[in-house]
């Protein structure tokens, strides 16, 4: 499974230049997209009425098989967002992310923006350029952060919005580190020391089968 590490995470997040109109929602649109470990279709389907920015930011993401899942969001991805909302300006499109044209910015238009800034990315982190990036590895990258701060894989099933536990369990074949804490939270049952004591009949029940032992192996 493709995945991010923290440095070439955070390169991609820095890449966009906050500086234009383009700039502010491209930071927007990559921090939203990794905090919340998003699939592109969840991304470009979100709407002003699914944003709380009071008393405290959070999001609620449209999932396959119409679930739903209510996200906080982290302080830099909420900042990254207002941002975007100060600037985004009044077009009649429900969705958040919006294009030039002041339309639904589409899954192809959003992997084309996360390419762009990869490549500017990789200029400072090399190490990208050998990764395909996508939205999904973003989405893993993201699941494997949540993993690796709260250990809990139920925390990364429900910020995924996964039906099924058995989805999940595979983040802990990537980090192993995971098992290895797991293990050492465990306490391993301790063994009673002791002197072994042999009675005289056992002594001389092993030594009678020690010497029917050696007769079978002679005669063979």
């Amino acid at each position: 499974m493709s995945h991010l590490t923290q440095q070439e995470m955070q390169a991609i997040l820095d890449a966009p230049i906050p500086s234009g109109w383009f700039g502010v929602r491209d930071r927007a649109m990559l921090h939203v997209c990794f905090a919340g470990a998003l699939r592109a279709s969840e991304l470009v389907g979100l709407r002003l009425s699914d944003l709380a920015m009071q008393p405290y930011a959070s999001v609620v993401v449209h999932g396959k098989g119409r679930r739903q899942r209510c996200l906080p969001l982290w302080k830099e991805t909420a900042s990254a967002l207002k941002a975007w909302l100060s600037v985004r300006g009044t077009v009649s499109t429900p969705e958040v992310f919006i294009n030039a044209r002041g339309e639904a910015m589409t899954r192809s238009g959003f992997q084309h923006v996360l390419r762009k800034h990869a490549a500017v990315a990789s200029k400072a982190c090399p190490s990208i350029s050998r990764k395909r990036v996508s939205p999904h590895v973003l989405r893993h990258t993201s699941a494997l952060t949540v993993l690796q701060a709260t250990k809990d894989l139920r925390k990364v099933s429900l910020w995924l919005g996964h039906a099924s536990m058995q989805t999940t369990e595979m983040y802990t074949r990537i980090d192993q580190t995971v098992k290895l804490e797991a293990l050492e939270s465990v306490v391993a049952p301790k063994l009673r020391s002791g002197r072994f004591k042999a009675t005289d009949r056992l002594i001389a029940s092993l030594n009678t089968a020690h010497i029917t032992h050696r007769r079978k192996t002679v005669g063979r």
